[in-house]
């Protein structure tokens, strides 16, 4: 993954290396030069972002094994051509209901599950709209490779309550969408959503 700035570029390619080398290394002199690595890495992006170190480790060098992408799903749910968007509660944006995939579920699975903690809907999905790099679309750039998974979903049933992570529920014209939260979803992303819905002949966007 190349996020275009050097500096990233770099640590997150030795924290890649760490980690492989942690998960495959015998030795335990070269894992302890591993171990090192993966600190200096991590030290870098302190210094790049100004982010906590415990922040850092958990988004940046919190996995083990070999290096891949994390998964994040989206629901797209439609009611009179207006999309269904939450509130964050810490930042007070908007996005479409969704997040990390559970290790357990299928990334189908994961974004019913989102839907109902985030929006209360009981909701099925029904196409998918697109499975696209975050860093080729999303701000700000992250160390971390994230594929993000748009869902066109049906909504069954359900009621929004607020809870732990969200305040606010509500269904939005492509016209007037409210603040949004960039690093989640763009104008850019809920109008390709728009387009899948009116599109009957849609294809998977991959990129």
């Amino acid at each position: 993954m190349r996020t275009g700035d050097q500096f990233t570029d770099w640590a997150s390619e030795l924290q890649s290396l760490a980690q492989a080398g942690l998960h495959y290394g015998h030795d335990v002199f070269d894992k302890e030069r591993y171990k090192r690595v993966r600190e200096i890495a991590i030290e870098m992006m302190i210094a790049k972002t100004g982010l906590p170190k415990e922040q850092v480790k958990t988004l940046f060098a919190g996995d083990e094994g070999y290096q891949t992408p994390k998964i994040d799903t989206r629901a797209a749910i439609f009611k009179d051509n207006k999309i269904l968007m939450v509130r964050e509660k810490k930042t007070q944006e908007w996005s479409l209901p969704g997040g990390w995939n559970d290790y357990d579920l299928s990334p189908a699975e994961n974004v019913v599950k989102e839907a109902r903690e985030e929006s209360g809907r009981i909701v099925k999905p029904i196409r998918l709209i697109a499975v696209q790099d975050r860093n080729k679309h999303n701000k700000p750039m992250l160390a971390t490779n994230i594929m993000k998974c748009f869902f066109l979903c049906k909504e069954i049933d359900g009621k929004f309550e607020s809870n732990d992570e969200t305040d606010a529920c509500d269904y939005f014209a492509i016209n007037n969408l409210p603040k949004l939260s960039q690093g989640r979803n763009t104008k850019e992303q809920i109008s390709m959503c728009f387009e899948a819905l009116n599109d009957s002949n849609w294809k998977t966007k991959f990129e």
